[in-house]
């Protein structure tokens, strides 16, 4: 059987992009308003509510674990190539939680 949460947050960067894979100290951490079985394999699907940003705003998330993840905004600029600076205004992310 399997459950399903849901919630929302507001999130920025501030910060530079992320080049260090697995350095998740600019992430924000986000705890399931109820923990989900212990073992249970979870996965979280964000999207963007809003649209305050000039720029795409990227989302990343890491370490998901029965009981919350963390999440981080960059923003995503597309020129002539596409790159990430990281900077973002606030946006409205919702995020969805369900178990495999």
């Amino acid at each position: 059987m399997s459950m399903t949460q849901s919630g929302a947050l507001q999130l920025d960067s501030k910060n530079p992009v992320e080049e260090t894979g697995g350095n998740t100290k600019t992430f924000t951490q986000v705890t399931f308003p109820t923990p989900f079985p212990q073992g249970s394999q979870v996965v979280v699907i964000p999207f963007v509510q809003t649209f305050n940003g000039p720029y795409t705003p990227g989302i990343r998330i890491a370490d998901v674990t029965h009981q919350g993840f963390k999440i981080r905004l960059n923003e995503v600029l597309v020129t002539a190539s596409v790159k990430s600076d990281g900077y973002h205004a606030t946006e409205t992310v919702g995020w969805m939680a369900t178990t495999v």
